[in-house]
């Protein structure tokens, strides 16, 4: 083989990709037919997952210093404030980052291309994929005047995604018929804060992001009707203004302005043999609540850990036909989730427009007030909450956490999340672990973390001496509440996994 995996697109998702299986140890290509990176912000939201994800790979700290961190949410009707939510309170609770932030995608994709670069894998511009075809052992790549053979082919490659074209899996959905723009402004108000705001009337809606420069903001929002222009000469004349002189706010200059419609589409299959979709070859929604990026990189750390995991033999083929269970119905719901709420800040009509500006701030108002929705709507949005309980790979239940949960975080020095910067598989005990559980972990080389039974371990919702076999990608596999190893090796020789490489 040319290499172990083909990794078509430098995007993010592709390039965590690349970082989590170089780091792995797997010899990877990755590339890219645009001659240089982004030049423009585009995803700007890098949610608490995403940032708990390069914990791992070690580097959070680094993207958080280069970002801008916002705690708080609000929501505005025809110039009034209806909601309010403090993210910060809640979520110091459950992850080390209790906050989103700002870091606009073209920044993020050259960080992640230097961490890549470390590693000692250069992304190849202007190298293009014109086919492929699989064969028994891998898959030959048709490049533009080369050819790649590989064991694996990841298509990282967009919307219009060659790879997703090429395995002929359909790309079912729609586009709403509103056009938005989307544009980084220098701009003065009460809102232009550092929070994000989102605000709507009867008939328009714009939110506001906070940027890193002292007052700058990104807006989005929508066209107005009636333009007769082609797409590509509208400009900020072209803007609706109305919502933003209702929240005060003065634009004085723009940087960035463009215009696009939103899709909702999800693939039929994220995977066909040895080739596999990702990031927005797989799916593309609203950019309510800043989730395509992240769902991307998510999909790219589901996906890395079980190849690696193949490729040096440690576990079966087999487990690789996780991939698209878990993280298809994730970007189903994700879509349809946002689908909803796109609807209600741009669907037109009277009955619609009541809604909007009488009924929903009530109710929102009334909603952000209670502890359980700011808790649910946090851990929704921080994709914390993303579990894979119906995976093949899950199984059993200790206190409140269930085989497929994402491990909670349990402050502590060291936290529990420090031994999975190893991207390995690993035994966590909370309480007192056993000699015979010991000798099994270190019969099987599985590596076990006995972390002391404290306050903070019950509110999290483990359980006392229960074990949790926890996944590379900070998952829990397995959890039982009993420490009879004969559990343990069972779920392992059920599955196949020898978690060290095959001699």
């Amino acid at each position: 083989m040319d290499t172990e995996v083909l990794i078509v697109g430098a995007g993010p998702t592709g390039l965590v990709l690349a970082i989590w299986l170089a780091r792995s140890g797997i010899r990877v290509r990755i590339i890219d037919k645009a001659p240089e990176p982004g030049t423009t912000s585009r995803a700007l939201a890098v949610q608490v997952r995403t940032l708990e994800l390069y914990r791992q790979l070690g580097f959070a700290e680094e993207v958080v210093e280069a970002g801008l961190k916002f705690a708080a949410a609000n929501f505005w009707a025809r110039g009034r404030r209806a909601g309010h939510v403090e993210f910060g309170a809640l979520g110091a609770v459950f992850t080390p980052f209790p906050y989103a932030l700002i870091y606009p995608q073209d920044e993020h994709e050259r960080f992640l291309i230097e961490r890549l670069s470390e590693l000692g894998v250069q992304v190849e511009r202007g190298e293009e994929l014109l086919d492929f075809e699989e064969k028994s052992d891998g898959v030959v790549a048709h490049l533009r005047g080369s050819t790649c053979s590989a064991a694996f082919l990841a298509g990282c490659d967009g919307a219009h995604s060659i790879v997703r074209e090429r395995l002929g899996i359909t790309f079912p959905g729609g586009t709403y018929e509103h056009l938005f723009y989307v544009a980084d402004v220098e701009a003065s108000g009460p809102v232009v804060d550092g929070q994000l705001h989102a605000s709507v009337d009867e008939s328009d809606f714009v939110a506001v992001f906070p940027l890193k420069q002292q007052g700058r903001a990104r807006l989005i929002g929508t066209i107005r009707s009636g333009s007769e222009k082609q797409r590509d000469d509208l400009g900020w004349d072209d803007v609706s203004t109305s919502l933003l002189q209702r929240l005060r706010i003065e634009v004085r200059r723009v940087h960035w302005f463009s215009t696009y419609q939103v899709h909702h589409r999800v693939a039929a299959r994220f995977r066909r043999g040895r080739a596999f979709l990702l990031g927005d070859a797989a799916h593309i929604h609203s950019p309510v609540g800043g989730q395509g990026m992240n769902t991307g990189i998510g999909d790219a750390v589901n996906l890395g850990w079980k190849l690696a995991e193949v490729l040096r033999h440690r576990a079966p083929p087999g487990i690789l036909d996780s991939y698209e269970p878990e993280r298809i119905g994730f970007a189903r719901r994700l879509v349809a989730t946002t689908d909803r709420v796109f609807q209600f800040v741009t669907r037109t009509g009277p009955l619609a427009a009541l809604v909007r500006v009488q009924v929903a701030p009530r109710a929102i108002s009334a909603a952000f007030h209670l502890r359980a929705v700011r808790r649910f709507l946090f851990r929704t949005v921080s994709q914390t909450a993303i579990s894979y309980r119906s995976s093949d790979l899950s199984e059993g239940r200790a206190a409140r956490v269930h085989g497929g949960d994402r491990l909670p975080w349990v402050q502590s020095n060291p936290d529990n999340f420090t031994p999975l910067e190893s991207l390995g598989w690993q035994l966590h005990v909370y309480g007192t672990a056993s000699s015979a559980l010991s000798q099994t972990c270190a019969a099987r080389r599985l590596p076990l973390h006995a972390f002391p039974w404290t306050r903070s371990v019950a509110l999290a919702g483990l359980g006392r001496d229960a074990i949790y076999l926890v996944r590379p990608d900070g998952h829990v596999a397995l959890a039982h509440p009993s420490q009879d190893p004969a559990v343990l090796e069972r779920y392992l020789d059920l599955r196949g996994l020898r978690l060290v490489a095959k001699a």
